[in-house]
C-alpha cells in the first residue's frame, strides 16, 4: 500500500548535453524479469493495464496520479515498466513518469538511472539526471553532502557529473555555498572530468563568488 501525494519535478529547462553516465552491462528481458519477484512483475503488469483502461476512459487525472505513484517504486522495476508501457503504446506515459521521477531524492535518482542503463536504456537514465539536476543549487549541495556523509562516492560522482555539464558555472558555484571546503573540490573534480574549459570556468565562478576550494 502506498499513500504518497502526487508531486513532480517542477524545475526549469535543461540543456541537452551528453552525460558520461555509468554503463553497466545490459541484461536480457528474461534476466530483468528474474531480478524481480512475481508480485512486483504482477504489479507492473497490473499498473499498465490500469493505465490503458484510464486512458481509454479519458480519466487523465487518475492516470497521472498513478504515474506519480509509480515514480516512487523501487529502481529495479523501472526497466520492466518502461518495456511494458512501450509495448502498450504508452510511450507518452513513460516520458511523464521519467519527469516525475526526476524529483526523487538524489540517491534514488542515481539508482533509477543506473537500473535503466543496466537494462540498455542509458538515454532514459541520462534524461532523468538532466531533469533531476535542474533543482535549486542549494538543494544539489545539500544532496551531495548527504551522499558524502553516507560514503556514497559513486553516487556523488554521477550526480555532479550531470550537474556540472548541465548547469552554468555560476549555478554550480552557488551549490557550494553551504560547505565550500567540501563541495568545492568535488565540483572541481567533476568539472575537470568534463573538460579543462569547464574546470577553468568553475574555478573563476568560485573565485567571483568568494568561495575557495
Amino acid at each position: 500500500p502506498r499513500t504518497r501525494a502526487p508531486r513532480g519535478a517542477r524545475y526549469g529547462g535543461v540543456a541537452e548535453e551528453p552525460l558520461s553516465a555509468p554503463q553497466p552491462r545490459p541484461h536480457s528481458p528474461s534476466q530483468r524479469r528474474q531480478a524481480l519477484g512475481d508480485e512486483a512483475r504482477r504489479e507492473v503488469s497490473g499498473t499498465v493495464e490500469t493505465l490503458l483502461a484510464l486512458r481509454r476512459e479519458g480519466r487523465s487525472g487518475e492516470a497521472h496520479a498513478l504515474l506519480v505513484e509509480a515514480a516512487h517504486w523501487p529502481p529495479a522495476r523501472f526497466p520492466l515498466l518502461a518495456a511494458e508501457l512501450h509495448r502498450a503504446n504508452l510511450g507518452a506515459d513513460w516520458a511523464t513518469l521519467l519527469w516525475e521521477a526526476a524529483s526523487l531524492p538524489a540517491d534514488k535518482l542515481v539508482a533509477v538511472a543506473d537500473a535503466l542503463a543496466a537494462a540498455g536504456r542509458t538515454a532514459d537514465g541520462e534524461q532523468m539526471l538532466r531533469q533531476g539536476v535542474a533543482r535549486p543549487p542549494e538543494e544539489i549541495g545539500a544532496a551531495v553532502l548527504g551522499l558524502v556523509r553516507e560514503g556514497r562516492d559513486r553516487e556523488v560522482r554521477a550526480l555532479l557529473d550531470a550537474y556540472v555539464r548541465i548547469r552554468t558555472p555560476e549555478e554550480a558555484a552557488r551549490s557550494a555555498e553551504n560547505d565550500p571546503q567540501r563541495l568545492g573540490p568535488l565540483l572541481l573534480a567533476a568539472a575537470r572530468d568534463v573538460s579543462e574549459g569547464r574546470h577553468r570556468d568553475l574555478v573563476h565562478a568560485l573565485r567571483v563568488a568568494g568561495l575557495t576550494a
